[in-house]
Parts: structure tokens; C-alpha cells; sequence
């Protein structure tokens, strides 16, 4: 039988990691995990943010935020987010 894991199990083991952390809205970061609460509020330092415009996607460096779990969408551990994803 394949071992369980709970979700705010699996994001306390990302504590320290780099975190792909994508919204509800045009927005998404990457940044390395300082810590959640219940709520999956999330404090993320070293962050890049970015923001889907008509424009374009623009890229927004931060030393550190906190965003609200309620407009978390996904989060993808260990991931360099999507500039790591375009080829």
C-alpha cells in the first residue's frame, strides 16, 4: 500500500525550499518558504511575482511577502515557477 501524506504535511516539509505558489487572480511567485499557518497564509522570501497583463507577463522582484492562503490557487514544491517552464 502507497504511503499517505496530508496537504499542510506535505507544505511543512517544502519549509525552506523554493515554492511555485499560483493564485486565483493573474498572479503568481516563486520564492523560498519561511513558513504557513492553518490557513495556508504563506511568507515567502527572496520572491518573484508575476503578473499576466495585456502587455504581456511582468516580473516584480520582492525580499519578502505574505500571501493570503484564501487566494492561493496551487503550489507546486521545488519548482523555479514559470519561467522554468517556458521553452
Amino acid at each position: 500500500m502507497a504511503s499517505q501524506i496530508l496537504p499542510l504535511e506535505l507544505i511543512d516539509r517544502c519549509i525552506g525550499s523554493r515554492i511555485w505558489v499560483i493564485t486565483k487572480s493573474e498572479r503568481e511567485f516563486t520564492g523560498k518558504l519561511l513558513g504557513f499557518d492553518d490557513f495556508v497564509n504563506m511568507v515567502l522570501e527572496d520572491v518573484t511575482e508575476y503578473e499576466t497583463t495585456v502587455e504581456g507577463r511582468k516580473a516584480t522582484k520582492l525580499a519578502q511577502t505574505l500571501l493570503n492562503g484564501n487566494n492561493i490557487c496551487m503550489l507546486v514544491p521545488g519548482s523555479s515557477g514559470p519561467e522554468g517552464e517556458e521553452s
